[in-house]
């Protein structure tokens, strides 16, 4: 299922991982991909998506629910993605 839980500016976004969380546990999840766009059009991650990808599968391995992917969707490029880059 995929459900659109946050929107951003043209260079921002907050995420809350608490609102992940609730989401996962409503559909008794047990495994998540995460995926976010840059408006930019450039498909590379950012020290802060390196950043958050790490919190977010931290905190919600506390619940038992793995990261498989975070994929970074830019413009016409090939999306990225954190498990094929090592960084999952």
């Amino acid at each position: 299922e995929y459900v659109e839980l946050f929107r951003g500016t043209v260079n921002q976004t907050a995420v809350y991982p608490r609102e992940i969380i609730k989401e996962a546990l409503a559909r008794n999840a047990a495994a998540v991909v995460l995926v976010h766009n840059h408006p930019s059009g450039v498909s590379a991650s950012s020290k802060s998506d390196e950043t958050l990808t790490r919190i977010l599968k931290e905190t919600l391995a506390l619940v038992d629910v793995k990261v498989i992917d975070h994929f970074v969707i830019g413009g016409t490029a090939e999306p990225l993605s954190f498990a094929e880059r090592g960084l999952i």
